[in-house]
């Protein structure tokens, strides 16, 4: 297996306080890579450490084969990224801080500049002072630094921060085309389950500091629970349906009104059936399959027991 980026009980304590603890992730050549976890779980102090920003406390680091070392500057060039929020020189346009960042990169292609701000829709805004862009412009324009110098792999941390649904989606379309088309490797670190299940060909669960499961998509889709979701009027009486009269019992009540069936062999057309039969009313019934949402709420309560 080519791995681009892999850590070996990467480690990182600071004033005493364990941040992240034993991480080993594994990041494939040519694929998106999803980082998850909540606000708080050590995303950001990971990718501090890969992009050399921090030093491990303990562990190791490889990108591209090779060790990462607190001198290591060459194999550096080979990556773009973007740690928290970007910055600029706010008195400078975009174009002018796009420029500034290729000279001292050593990165001179013609017209990657100009190709760019095309990318991010910022071609329009390049003259202005970067002071005069909005929190979603400047989003916009670090991604548009990270990838202006054609990396192999890209680290981005929350890279969706302050974009509307709009530059969200546009975005999320550019990460797959520059996976598909340029061969970029991608990791993308995120508590938005939703926008990373859409991209993510592989995704590593952080929880608390630890890492709890790395997983493909493929295999969360092959293998997630199927469940039938129920939404009724009157909760408790459907209950009683479900167990007395048609002998369910593997259901979980979540809320005033709803309830999931986890009963592979449960019919819908029964249960609908049976419940109008017995007067309880349903507002939707249909089967679904396990969410990345779901799993990933399901493997952290599994990591803290």
């Amino acid at each position: 297996m080519s791995y681009v980026l892999q850590t070996n009980q990467l480690t990182k304590i600071i004033d005493g306080r364990e941040l992240v603890k034993d991480v080993n992730l594994h990041v494939k050549k040519g694929e998106i890579y999803g980082f998850l976890g909540p606000n708080g779980a050590g995303k950001t102090t990971v990718m501090k450490m890969i992009t050399n920003l921090w030093k491990p406390t303990g562990g190791s680091i490889e990108l591209f084969g090779e060790t990462l070392t607190p001198g290591s500057c060459e194999v550096l060039k080979r990556m773009g990224s973007i740690i928290e929020f970007p910055c600029f020189y706010e008195h400078m346009s975009g174009r002018e801080n796009l420029q500034l960042h290729c000279e001292y990169m050593g990165c001179h292609i013609p017209g990657s500049v100009e190709e760019s701000l095309a990318m991010l829709g910022l071609t329009e805004a390049a003259e202005k002072p970067v002071k005069r862009y909005s929190l979603g412009m400047k989003q916009r324009l670090g991604i548009a630094r990270a990838i202006l110098c054609k990396p192999e792999l890209l680290v981005l941390d929350e890279p969706t921060n302050g974009l509307d649904p709009a530059g969200i989606k546009q975005v999320r379309e550019l990460f797959k085309m520059l996976c598909t088309e340029y061969g970029i490797t991608l990791m993308i670190s995120s508590h938005m389950l939703s926008e990373v299940e859409s991209i993510a060909d592989t995704i590593g669960l952080l929880h608390h500091g630890a890492m709890v499961r790395e997983v493909s998509m493929k295999e969360i889709a092959g293998t997630g629970t199927v469940y039938i979701e129920l939404t009724v009027e009157n909760i408790k009486k459907a209950a009683y349906v479900l167990a007395d009269k048609l002998a369910l019992h593997n259901f979980k009540i979540s809320g005033e009104q709803d309830i999931r069936i986890y009963d592979g062999q449960a019919d819908t057309k029964e249960i609908a059936g049976t419940l109008a039969l017995h007067g309880v009313g349903i507002v939707s019934i249909c089967r679904k399959s396990e969410s990345l949402e779901d799993y990933f709420l399901r493997m952290t309560k599994e990591a803290v027991r």
